[in-house]
C-alpha cells in the first residue's frame, strides 16, 4: 500500500488532485486591486488623500500586472489566455448552453474580462491623475469622464463576479477559492 492509498476523505473517497494555477503575484494583485477599488470608490467624495493613494496604488499594480502578463508564470501570461473575438463568442455561446469547455487558466471570456478590466482601471487611473494636473484641475467634463469610467468598471466587475459564479457552478469547482490558494482541480 502506498502513501497515497492511505490518504482518503471520510467515507473512503479520495480528494481530487489539484494543481497550482495562480501564482502569488496574480492572487495578490487581484485581491489588492479589489480592496483598493473599494477604498477609492468609498472615498471619492470624502477623503481625498486616501482616494488618491488608492488610485495611484491601483495604477502601479496595473502597470506591474501588464509587465507580469509578458514575463510571469504560464497562466499569468497574456499569451495563455487572450483569444480573439470569435473564440470569446464561441465560449459564451457554449457557456449559455452549459457545454463550455473547462480551462485550467482563464477561459476565453475570462481572458477578455481581464483585458477589459485592466484597460478600464488604466483609464480610470489616468483620468483621475489628469484631474490633479494644472491642465484639467476643476474641469467638470474630465470629472464626468472619470465617473463614467468608474461606473463602467463597476458594471464589468458585476459581470466578472457573475461569470465566476456561473463557471464555478457549471464546472463544479470553487473558482474564488482558487484565487485565494492558487489551486484548481487537475485536468
Amino acid at each position: 500500500m502506498s502513501v497515497t492509498d492511505t490518504v482518503t476523505e471520510a467515507g473512503g473517497a479520495r480528494p481530487p488532485a489539484t494543481v497550482r494555477v495562480w501564482d502569488p503575484f496574480v492572487r495578490g494583485f487581484h485581491w489588492s486591486v479589489a480592496g483598493l477599488f473599494v477604498v477609492a470608490y468609498a472615498t471619492g467624495d470624502g477623503v481625498e488623500w486616501l482616494h488618491l493613494a488608492a488610485g495611484y496604488g491601483i495604477a502601479a499594480l496595473v502597470a506591474l500586472r501588464i509587465v507580469w502578463g509578458f514575463v510571469g508564470s504560464r497562466h499569468a501570461r497574456f499569451s495563455d489566455f487572450v483569444r480573439g473575438r470569435r473564440a470569446v463568442h464561441a465560449y459564451l455561446r457554449d457557456m449559455l448552453r452549459l457545454k463550455a469547455r473547462r480551462h485550467l487558466g482563464h477561459n476565453p471570456a475570462g481572458g477578455a474580462m481581464t483585458v477589459a478590466l485592466l484597460t478600464m482601471l488604466s483609464a480610470v487611473a489616468l483620468t483621475g491623475h489628469l484631474m490633479t494636473t494644472d491642465a484639467f484641475w476643476g474641469a467638470e467634463w474630465m470629472e464626468e469622464v472619470h465617473e463614467a469610467l468608474v461606473h463602467a468598471t463597476l458594471a464589468l466587475i458585476a459581470l466578472h463576479v457573475l461569470g465566476v459564479l456561473f463557471a464555478s457552478l457549471e464546472h463544479g469547482e470553487n473558482l474564488i477559492r482558487g484565487m485565494i490558494d492558487g489551486k484548481k482541480r487537475a485536468p
